[in-house]
């Protein structure tokens, strides 16, 4: 029996961060030495992401004869995640003011090292909203899968399913199925990195407290304890309230992807489990054509998590530096977040970028009092990505509820049911084709 429980991925990688821990507040230079196993774990992830997202939304596009179904979803999605990405960005403006999160620290920028924030300052103010959108459009058609930029791949993945769906349809139909089985190697590639998981995430943590100590997270614990209590009630609360519409429990649906939500905890990337989701998404009853497109998209236009951090942590600078915010101010911060959070990776570091962006609008918040954040950003990535991925799950469930296409008592059954225990079976991929071939 303990032989069979050691051998789930979840409990393996459980253990790995609990041990990853004890490594880096023990031994503290050993820890901080193990970052690469961490880091090669999210290289190996985002290896394999770019051609997964996109065989997946070509399929899904090329596989539904009807362009006008295909952008009624990519449509309802996209409604879907500006109203609930609002909702975030406004829970986090909202508790930072009712509960003056930063107040008393009097914080003097001038004494801040400025050289700690400067890559971002300058990443952020090169990220003007035109440079923003206009960098969606790649230079060629082969450089999103070597930067690894999602809503470039989005783009390209959109223009080559319509064009294959305009096609004739025996051709249509060939040239989806190449595409499927590509899928179907690329998962397989999946079913292999994912086991190093608990490597990754041993790696991980034992970097994070080996480098930055436990110290670190004390010192503006008040933060990132603002932080995690507000997306646990956005999550508890919000997505709540949209799972119960959709027929379901949170409760149980967080059980349900506990495995990956463990990972996420380990690797502070959701990427490291976008193919494990969007298998388990289709065994709980939603359309595979449903989950290839709002998955993929919701991992650039549904970062809930980054939402909440940066309006409550741009609020927290604000009482830091004692800086006075008129209502237009809190306004504008809204409206800018709202842009700036659109393709942030769900890698670690992306949050803090995004941030950087979004101070660069309003110069009242000195921009060098970023240079807070650095030692315990490691810590609120973490919770960036969880609340991210169980953004994206929900999300998926209510898109295919309002399209019509989810099993309702296929989802009941599964959640009743729990989690598979054979976790690399999610691993397996979401389109039609690379499943038989993998089975």
């Amino acid at each position: 029996m303990l032989r069979r429980w050691l051998g789930l991925l979840y409990v393996q990688v459980l253990i790995a961060i609990v041990l990853g821990v004890l490594v880096g507040a023990f031994y503290p230079s050993t820890g901080a030495a193990l970052k690469p196993l961490g880091d090669a774990f999210v290289k190996l992830i985002k290896l394999i992401i770019a051609p997964v997202v996109f065989c997946t939304v070509v399929h899904g596009i090329a596989s539904v004869r009807d362009a006008s179904k295909v952008g009624r979803v990519g449509l309802k999605a996209i409604l879907y995640f500006e109203v609930v990405s609002t909702f975030a960005l406004a829970l986090g403006l909202i508790v930072a003011k009712v509960f003056h999160t930063g107040a008393g620290f009097n914080i003097d920028p001038a004494q801040l090292d400025a050289k700690a924030i400067q890559g971002f300052a300058q990443k952020a103010q090169s990220d003007s909203v035109v440079a923003h959108l206009m960098a969606i459009i790649p230079d060629s058609f082969f450089s999103p899968f070597v930067s690894g930029d999602l809503l470039q791949v989005l783009l390209l993945a959109v223009l080559t399913g319509f064009a294959i769906n305009a096609l004739p349809e025996r051709a249509r139909e060939a040239t989806a199925h190449v595409v499927d089985r590509m899928a179907a190697v690329f998962f397989g590639i999946v079913r292999i990195v994912v086991q190093a998981a608990p490597v990754g995430a041993f790696g991980a943590m034992a970097f994070t407290i080996g480098a930055y100590g436990i110290g670190s997270l004390l010192r503006l614990g008040e933060l990132v304890a603002t932080f995690y209590l507000t997306s646990v009630l956005f999550v508890v609360v919000v997505l709540g309230i949209i799972a119960r519409f959709c027929g379901f429990s949170i409760l149980r649906f967080l059980n349900y992807i506990r495995e990956e939500l463990l990972i996420v905890l380990g690797t502070s990337s959701s990427e490291s489990v976008l193919p494990q989701l969007m298998r388990k998404l289709e065994r709980l009853g939603c359309s595979p054509n449903v989950v290839g497109l709002t998955v993929p998209l919701g991992y650039s236009f549904n970062l809930d998590g980054t939402n909440i951090y940066m309006t409550l942590a741009t609020m927290f600078l604000a009482y830091a530096t004692n800086t006075e915010l008129t209502l237009g101010q809190e306004l504008t911060i809204l409206l800018v977040a709202m842009l700036t959070s659109k393709g942030a990776s769900g890698v670690t570091g992306a949050g803090f970028i995004t941030l950087a962006a979004t101070l660069s609008v309003i110069p009242d918040i000195p921009i060098q009092a970023l240079a807070v954040l650095i030692g315990i950003d490691k810590f609120m990535s973490e919770c960036r990505a969880l609340t991210n991925l169980c953004g994206n799950g929900v999300a998926c469930v209510a898109v295919s509820r309002w399209e019509g296409e989810l099993d309702s008592q296929r989802l009941r059954a599964e959640l009743a049911a729990g989690p598979s225990s054979h976790v690399l079976e999610d691993a397996v991929p979401a389109t039609g084709g690379a499943r038989r071939a993998a089975e």
